[in-house]
């Protein structure tokens, strides 16, 4: 059976992650069926609005499947990944600039990959067993498929704080941080998105109370925290708050490839001043171009899930020996080959 089942009911084109097994993770050939799928209803009279969710019971997307991506990587061919993030990233794109409603169903988890597809929507619907995160810097990558700008469009320094802890969102969470529009119960979607098929429009989304966000008590200490312009401010300013009060953050941080979390910081800060989906996606480029060959990310995939040790050699001993010229070989414009973006509507 196909891994995205792609089709139309009525008014809508409807698009399901068929990889339950798999958390949904995506494929290179998913992206390209979703995007060459999305490119058709565009500028279709029949279609109205997309909906796309999730098979199973576990996850809208999990992330991308990056088990090819470490084979080619290991074998010393950086193209393959290159050409996944190039392809997917327009497809984020797509997504972000589509001219007709999107309406995405984000259940359990949407991580990494699956905020590209499901966060970038026109109308983002969470429901009770929503965990929304971004745990990149875990792997010795950073926040992509165009992340940077909803971590810099979040209120205060969430951005920041969800960026290099990788802490999951629950729903009310994921409302607060602008992550997702609307909170309803799971059982009341089969019925809305037949509604949605049958009528074409999106009058018929209407969100329930959301679960409260514990990160909307907690933001006047993390922004506090989290207010410097460079990850080593950051975490200087942690270590002045009462013991305890970030531990969490701490034990979460600590795991994570120190390179990824000082660039995490300036791209987010960059996109902060520039916020368009363009921009955040060719500054990630810049990273993720290079990963394979010059970052951690190798490294963060064997130890989280080829020999699953837990103990990356991270290339940085920690977040106060990352020099400005690593940071930069790993940010400066790509010249020629520079992302580039198709027309996104």
């Amino acid at each position: 059976m196909s891994e995205a089942l792609i089709r139309t009911e009525g008014r809508a084109g409807r698009i399901t992650l068929n990889r339950p097994e798999a958390l949904n993770a995506l494929t290179w050939d998913m992206i390209r069926a979703i995007d060459a799928a999305l490119i058709r209803w565009a500028d279709d009279a029949t279609i109205d609005l997309v909906i796309i969710d999730g098979a199973g019971d576990r996850a809208f997307c999990a992330g991308g499947d990056i088990a090819q991506m470490y084979a080619t990587g290991m074998a010393g061919n950086y193209d393959y990944g290159r050409q996944f993030w190039q392809d997917e990233y327009r497809l984020n794109a797509r997504i972000a600039g589509y001219a007709k409603p999107i309406i995405t169903f984000l259940h359990g988890f949407t991580m990494g990959g699956g905020v590209g597809i499901g966060c970038h929507a026109s109308n983002r619907v969470v429901d009770e067993s929503a965990q929304i995160a971004l745990p990149e810097c875990s792997i010795g990558l950073v926040p992509d498929v165009g992340s940077t700008l909803l971590l810099a469009q979040a209120p205060g320094r969430l951005g920041e704080y969800l960026a290099v802890t990788g802490d999951r969102m629950g729903p009310g969470d994921a409302l607060h941080c602008g992550f997702a529009d609307h909170f309803i119960p799971r059982a009341n979607w089969p019925g809305l998105i037949s509604t949605l098929c049958e009528t074409g429009t999106t009058d018929a989304i209407s969100g329930s109370t959301a679960p409260d966000s514990p990160l909307a008590q907690a933001q006047p200490l993390i922004d506090r925290s989290f207010s410097g312009e460079r990850f080593p401010d950051i975490m200087r300013a942690i270590s002045t708050t009462p013991p305890d009060s970030l531990q969490k953050a701490l034990d979460k941080i600590a795991r994570n490839a120190p390179l990824a979390m000082c660039v995490t910081v300036e791209f987010i800060q960059q996109v902060r001043m520039r916020p368009t989906i363009a921009h955040a996606l060719d500054l990630e480029y810049r990273y993720t171009s290079r990963a394979l060959a010059q970052g951690d990310f190798l490294e963060g995939i064997r130890a989280a899930l080829i020999d699953r040790d837990k103990s990356p050699r991270w290339k940085h001993a920690g977040w106060d020996s990352v020099p400005d010229c690593d940071i930069l070989a790993m940010t400066l414009p790509l010249g020629t080959d520079a992302l580039q973006l198709e027309q996104t509507s």
